[in-house]
């Protein structure tokens, strides 16, 4: 399974690099502009208008697993790129670490506690830490493994 997964990754990565380039859209207008020049040949019939619509339709799907492949993998890649930032700034709050794994209105919450704490004042840290132990309360879940500074 681990070789189909790299197979998949590497073909997936690839994909989406050559298909966000010019020549890329340029071949796709290409084909179309074919494909609606050769409609007077074959009467503007229906099966001309389902050659079109058939492999868009292919195409799309068949993109939408690639490019969520290559975007889960650039969220992962930028998460723990954040991570490492996190836990090496002695300032940071490492209780900010997992805020990915919080539901929508956990992050919602959040989100709201930090903008009632920026409009009253900054230095409000002290209040920013009980929002987030409210957050936390109101979730049952282990903690993540590996190393972590300690929780401030």
């Amino acid at each position: 399974m681990g070789d189909l997964n790299r197979l998949f990754s590497s073909f997936a990565r690839w994909t989406a690099h050559q298909a966000g380039r010019p020549y890329a859209f340029i071949l796709a207008a290409a084909v179309i502009v074919a494909w609606a020049a050769t409609g007077p040949l074959f009467g503007f019939s229906d099966t001309w208008q389902l050659v079109i619509n058939t492999g868009t339709t292919i195409v799309t799907f068949l993109m939408v697993f690639l490019i969520q492949n290559t975007q889960n993998r650039d969220t992962e890649a930028i998460q723990l790129k954040l991570d490492e930032l996190i836990r090496a700034n002695a300032q940071a709050r490492n209780r900010l670490l997992d805020l990915e794994d919080l539901g929508e209105d956990e992050l919602e919450r959040v989100k709201a506690g930090f903008k009632e704490l920026a409009a009253r004042r900054p230095e409000a840290a002290d209040e920013l830490h009980e929002v987030l132990r409210k957050v936390r309360g109101t979730r049952d879940r282990p903690e993540r493994a590996g190393p972590r500074r300690r929780r401030r």
